[in-house]
């Protein structure tokens, strides 16, 4: 390992190339939170000079570079950036930008020395010219815009080529878009050094130039490291980013994988790992207090998967290294990256609902039931030898755990344990239908246990469904699943419903005191309800009144006092009689949700438990139980 501290222009001087790994994450740096503090100590430096002040080097920190062989004459230098691809990109950026200065202000003289540090000369004796003649090469994802911006010779030229950067005006958009870093960055420190320039109205341009580009060149100093043949590159990459807060645990997984890549390392990265940088992968998604992109997430659930073991997601690396070290028919890069292509169309699946495929199907249905815990075991069902029919029926028994313990109140805090100990069980034993459905019906306490039909029943038509138990979406997907069920008698997922604009309605609403009398024909008031329930509090005794009151109160947020209509007919309605509802839905509605209720002339707690139990009829073949 070798150590030296350089100026800006003795780092990018030497006929080299600066190469970003390709599978190491993109350009993040930005104006708030690097760009201007860098551009506060150029402009230090360079009124220093222009006052003749002593020059102090700035130091910039350390990069860490693992020299390439060369493998004959042609080529240039080639040092991979091992840590510092941050710095040395952004200090390109600000030399692109000092050359538009010295443009703009008709300064050509420092234009030699600069442009020596951006590319390399003698093309004629390189093996590949549009790369090697940039001083610094970046990862895959920035290559497209980071040349299209640092070729550009003026302002006007990053108009033509980012045109939707920037407005009618020809100034760069501060709303509504996301710029290219490469021509952000540029941008940036040129306006910057501009506007600097011209605030010195006592100097000349040429001294302007003479001191911010002095500044540049010679008052910024990197320490360089570069590694021997005897340091582990991964190791020093780890050391120095495995603590920080800036990389993800899979840009360390990553960073992994291809150090063992070998020469085939460009087409395992196009062919295996370039899925991964979709949208989708790099999308945050929360779990609890805990946000992470959806790549992290599928990565632990891989691991979940494979291992039925439960891995922290805030140790993700070291339990992908653990892993990876204890098997070895997975040492090589191409045989992880296999492992997890594997996996990725079905994650795909789970987590976007897509397709007719069981875990598909089972992502859809299951996307309101917080059904995080089940996708390992998803995954490994999926993955599987189990034709379509016997991983259909694994999924069903999953959401009607889920759904059953939900309309039931019962606890969700011990999914992730439950489910990786039956994720355990099918590792260990049988794997089939039967032997799943055998093991999660075992008889457990409230924390675990799979409600029977009896005690689905009970909750179905006494429970405070909503509000009260189910969320509005938990709701909608129960409705939707019973809709779909009542138009085709059968469980499958045929019927398109834009559930956006449907609203969940109270048929006897929340506030029914002004339009739906009592049995005995009276009207009550919400002061006479809450005294029905302070009474029933304090002495358990009530009137026949008031326990009449408290009857219509509690029929309120009951499954069968439930439905679906469109959200501006609910609106509309409101708090209004059951015969101007009964109306509505004949006008507006076509669910078979709601067919019954047309048919219905009153409204009242017994027909809320007779449309209760008609509907548990269809929910208990939808949501099959333990003892079936």
């Amino acid at each position: 390992m070798d150590s030296r501290t350089f100026n800006i222009q003795q780092m990018f001087q030497d006929r080299r190339q600066y190469r970003v790994p390709f599978y190491q994450r993109p350009y993040v740096w930005s104006r708030e939170d690097q760009w201007e503090r860098l551009w506060e100590d150029i402009r230090d430096k360079a009124e220093s000079r222009l006052t003749g002040d002593k020059a102090v080097p700035h130091f910039m920190g350390a990069v860490v570079l693992e020299p390439q062989k060369k493998t004959g004459l042609l080529g240039v230098e080639r040092h991979h950036i091992i840590d510092g691809q941050q710095r040395l990109t952004t200090m390109q950026y600000v030399l692109t930008a000092l050359m538009h200065a010295l443009r703009e202000w008709e300064q050509p003289n420092f234009l030699p020395v600069i442009e020596t540090c951006l590319r390399n000369s003698n093309q004629e004796t390189m093996e590949e010219k549009e790369v090697e003649l940039f001083k610094l090469w970046p990862t895959f994802r920035d290559r497209h815009q980071y040349t299209q911006a640092m070729t550009a010779i003026s302002i006007d030229d990053l108009r033509e080529r980012f045109p939707s950067s920037f407005t009618q005006s020809g100034s760069i958009r501060k709303i509504g878009i996301h710029h290219p870093p490469a021509l952000e960055a540029i941008v940036f420190f040129r306006n910057a050094m501009i506007e600097w320039g011209e605030s010195q109205t006592e100097e000349s341009y040429h001294t302007v130039a003479v001191a911010l580009a002095t500044a540049v060149l010679t008052d910024l100093s990197i320490v360089c490291i570069s590694l021997g043949e005897d340091d582990d590159a991964q190791v020093i990459f780890e050391t120095l980013n495995g603590h920080g807060a800036q990389l993800h645990a899979t840009d360390l997984i990553r960073n992994f994988i291809f150090m063992r890549a070998g020469l085939n390392a460009d087409d395992l990265y196009k062919n295996l790992w370039s899925r991964f940088e979709d949208e989708l992968w790099s999308e945050p998604q929360s779990r609890g207090r805990l946000n992470r992109p959806r790549l992290e997430w599928f990565v632990q659930t891989v691991l979940q998967a494979e291992t039925a073991e439960e891995i922290d997601i805030g140790r993700l690396y070291a339990g992908y290294r653990r892993f990876v070290d204890d098997t070895p028919k997975l040492y090589s890069a191409d045989a992880q990256l296999e492992l997890l292509n594997s996996h990725a169309e079905h994650y795909r699946n789970l987590v976007k609902g897509n397709g007719e495929t069981p875990i598909g199907i089972f992502g859809r249905r299951v996307a309101a039931w917080d059904a995080s815990p089940t996708h390992a075991l998803a995954l490994k069902v999926a993955s599987s030898y189990l034709s379509f029919e016997d991983q259909h029926n694994i999924f069903d028994c999953i959401e009607s755990y889920l759904v059953r313990r939900a309309v039931c109140g019962l606890t969700r805090k011990s999914y992730n344990k439950v489910f990786a100990q039956q994720l355990k069980k099918l590792q260990a034993g049988e794997l089939s239908a039967t032997a799943f459905r055998n093991n999660l019906a075992e008889p457990l306490g409230d924390a675990s246990r799979w409600p029977t039909d009896e005690e689905f029943l009970h909750h179905w038509l006494e429970g405070d469904i909503y509000p009260g138990r189910l969320d509005a979406i938990k709701l909608r997907t129960t409705f939707h699943r019973l809709e779909t069920a009542l138009r085709t008698e059968r469980s499958e997922e045929r019927v398109p419903l834009a559930l956006d604009t449907l609203d969940i309605d109270h048929i006897l609403p929340q506030s029914w005191y002004a339009h739906w009398p009592l049995s005995d024909g009276t009207l009550s008031t919400a002061a006479e309800a809450t005294e029905a329930y302070k009474l029933e509090y304090v002495s358990g005794h009530l009137d026949n009144r008031s326990q009449a009151i408290l009857n219509r109160e509690y029929s309120v947020p009951r499954m069968g006092n439930l439905t679906l209509v469109h959200y501006g007919v609910n609106r509309s309605l409101q708090n209004h009689a059951y015969s101007q509802k009964r109306q509505a839905l004949f006008e507006h509605s076509n669910l078979h949700l709601n067919r019954e209720l047309m048919q219905i002339t009153q409204w009242n707690e017994t027909t809320i438990t007779e449309r209760g139990a008609k509907l548990f009829e269809v929910a208990r073949t939808l949501w099959i139980g333990p003892s079936t």
